[in-house]
């Protein structure tokens, strides 16, 4: 396609209600990844009771998808600025969906980490293209303000909408058909997409350096392992050995990217203060959330006793205030101002993990309920909010390299998140004291996660099951509560911090010209 086709082809799109249809096909892409994220929680006390995978492999399996995924975002968010971001989408949601059978029939721990990981690398290609499409679909800045809040708004239902199939999945069929339902979805991707999508690129990219792709990957991946590995098992020196490859592979980086003609991406981006701010915004929220949304699934489950299904119901408060702020996220934040809107509902998230440090076994669901429901407004309004300002901050041909800095800060929170604060949980859960009676090979079990306890218990006398299983709830609350008191610690942090580096920023007003 020329350069001459190609503008024809998207201003076709954006005089007609073709770009509302190309959206509805793009934030499939988004509930494709939200569903995944979020089923896997609900699948995870099944999966362990399946693959029996050690404490550490737990973590791997929760957190390896957005290690691989932090560490190549940036990558394909330049790679679909080179080669078309219509193609990198459809061609990542195909390999998306043909790896999640993978996930659905891993028959043990190692092979379920390496299927997440390869998840990981289709996942790469599909966050960052939808964002620079929408980028590039709507030039009225009111218009994308609400395309933005859509695109959020379907991640948020894909949260929703994961556990509550997820859950009916759970019980009815076996562990791996929770994974199977992307499927369909990706069916419907690949097939709409093709029409209704237009491709978008760079006129003038340059090549895509496969040096700096290197690097990033070997960069992303030390550093995060050895915060990973630090946190959970203390300092040892592979971990240093890990960090100092990945601190020096990624400051390598960052100088070839300014030594570059064509760098894979623009180092410049962050002398704009609100795109800085935005950023470093995302990544802590997000690793002050992840703790709790890895093990929330857990706590309604293994500790309160519901069903599947019902633990999925019990999240979507969470998933209702985040769509509904999203969607009115824009006009919010230009009626008072960006950095009220994104501070304060950071604050209102740290507010409500703070309450969630009163956690304990028996807790009734109007204080969770309504916690989630604070968490989910406030993050809404606050991740619609800087993903605008992120966009915003860009010229158009460079949308996927931004897209793709404003997600690897999301995975990245994430992986470290899971890391730190599930590091936190997992390391209190194993100190309880085992009850007499135990057998050692039994308490062994019990001490490798919550779900392990709960399987073990089950050859015991009835008292002694019972002590046993009580003694790991306790232990894995109390975890529970300490990571949502760090989390809300980081949150409250994190608003101030926005509070100031988000001073005078606004949302853009004007049409732009394609």
């Amino acid at each position: 396609m020329t350069r001459t086709d190609q503008l024809t082809e998207e201003s076709e799109v954006l005089r007609s209600p073709g770009r509302w249809l190309a959206l509805a096909v793009l934030v499939l892409a988004v509930l494709l990844v939200a569903v995944d994220a979020t089923v896997l929680g609900l699948a995870t006390p099944f999966l362990s009771e399946d693959l029996e995978p050690t404490g550490t492999q737990l973590l791997w399996i929760g957190d390896v998808y957005s290690f691989v995924i932090a560490g190549l975002l940036v990558s394909m968010g330049s790679l679909g600025d080179r080669i078309g971001r219509k193609k990198l989408l459809l061609t990542g949601a195909t390999a998306f969906g043909a790896v999640s059978v993978l996930n659905a029939y891993a028959t043990s721990p190692e092979m379920m980490i390496v299927a997440r990981a390869l998840l990981g690398v289709a996942g790469a290609t599909l966050m960052p293209s939808t964002l620079a499409l929408i980028r590039n679909l709507f030039h009225d800045p009111r218009e994308r303000s609400l395309a933005i809040g859509i695109w959020g708004a379907m991640a948020s239902a894909g949260a929703a909408v994961g556990p509550v199939v997820g859950g009916f999945l759970l019980e009815h069929f076996w562990w791996g058909s929770v994974f199977l339902i992307n499927l369909p979805v990706m069916v419907v991707l690949v097939v709409v997409g093709a029409k209704f999508i237009p491709e978008s690129k760079n006129p003038a990219p340059g090549p895509w350096d496969l040096p700096s792709v290197a690097l990033s990957l070997i960069g992303m991946i030390g550093v995060v392992y050895a915060v990973k590995e630090a946190a959970a098992h203390g300092l040892r020196p592979d971990m240093a050995v890990a960090a100092v490859i990945g601190v020096t592979a990624l400051t390598w980086f960052v100088r070839r990217q300014l030594r570059l003609d064509a760098p894979l991406l623009d180092m410049r981006l962050f002398h704009h203060r609100g795109f800085s701010g935005a950023v470093l915004a995302d990544l802590l929220t997000i690793l002050g959330l992840s703790g709790l949304v890895f093990f929330l699934s857990q706590f309604l489950q293994l500790v309160q006793g519901r069903p599947p299904l019902e633990a999925g119901l019990a999240e979507l408060p969470a998933a209702i205030g985040a769509v509904t702020a999203g969607l009115i996220a824009g006009a919010v934040a230009r009626r008072f101002s960006v950095r009220s809107v994104v501070s304060g509902g950071l604050a209102a998230v740290g507010l409500a993990l703070a309450v969630l440090t009163l956690l304990d076994r028996s807790t009734g669901y109007p204080l969770l309920g309504a916690s989630l429901l604070v968490v989910g407004v406030g993050a809404g309004f606050a991740f619609t909010v800087t993903a605008d300002v992120i966009l915003s901050s860009v010229p158009r041909e460079q949308a996927g390299a931004a897209s793709a800095v404003s997600e690897t800060a999301y995975e990245l929170g994430a992986a470290l998140g899971i890391a730190l604060l599930g590091s936190i949980v997992t390391g209190v859960y194993r100190d309880f004291v085992t009850p007499p009676g135990v057998p050692e090979a039994t308490s062994a079990a019990a001490h490798e996660s919550l779900g392990g306890a709960v399987e073990a218990s089950g050859g015991l006398p009835d008292e002694t099951a019972g002590a046993l299983v009580t003694a790991a709830q306790d232990a894995f609350v109390e975890g529970l509560r300490i990571a949502a008191g760090v989390g809300a610690a980081v949150l409250l942090a994190t608003a101030v911090a926005a509070w100031f580096l988000l001073r005078g920023q606004r949302l853009e007003e004007g049409t732009e010209h394609p």
